[in-house]
């Protein structure tokens, strides 16, 4: 009987031991340590079209497509967004909710939450998909240059700037950059669904 008992016990600690080297693998999983080359690093405060505050980080687990742009932009920014939108409507159907796509503004002092809002429904993107972002002056030249996009303004409503969109691994670390207007956005394309299938 004791050698049963002491059988049991055997196992049981077995079990035991198997059952928290899972936890803490899953919390391993979990807690995955954030690289230096990621964009979730950056404590810049943002605001959305919706006026919630939120970080980079709180977009951690999705892969993220950017681009920099400003509302009242009558030249390379509509072709921006059209690229965009064509890009998204490329994205496979059951791969989207594992896609943001995200704009963010050059010209915080105009581009106001409500005016993102109003951008957003003017544009059909008005979606949980996308998400349009404003800060400081300082938080977005410092994110333009973790993009390289350069921006200038050169009247009181026009900026020039880099046609760059950035697809960014669900870890925040640079994976592509398209560069250009009229462009072929296939690779654009094959880069986030190729990262976005590694999250199925």
């Amino acid at each position: 009987m004791k050698k049963i008992v002491m059988g049991l016990l055997i196992l049981l600690i077995g079990l035991q031991s198997c059952t928290s080297q899972k936890k803490n693998d899953t919390a391993t999983a979990t807690n995955k340590t954030i690289s230096d080359l990621s964009i979730y690093n950056l404590p810049s405060q943002w605001t959305t079209q919706d006026n919630k505050n939120i970080e980079m980080k709180d977009l951690k687990g999705k892969v993220l497509v950017m681009v920099m742009i400003y509302t009242s932009c009558k030249s390379a920014c509509p072709r921006l967004v059209a690229d965009m939108r064509h890009i998204e409507e490329r994205i496979p159907e059951n791969l989207k909710d594992k896609v943001q796509l995200v704009l963010v503004s050059i010209d915080p002092t105009v581009d106001t939450p409500k005016r993102l809002k109003d951008f957003s429904i003017e544009n059909k993107m008005d979606n949980n998909q996308w998400l349009f972002l404003r800060s400081s002056e300082e938080n977005t030249r410092e994110f333009a240059a973790v993009l390289a996009v350069n921006y200038k303004k050169i009247s009181p409503m026009d900026f020039s700037h880099s046609n760059i969109i950035s697809v960014f691994n669900a870890d925040g670390e640079l994976a592509f950059q398209q560069e250009g207007l009229g462009v072929s956005y296939d690779e654009t394309v094959n880069k986030i669904t190729e990262e976005a299938e590694k999250l199925n």
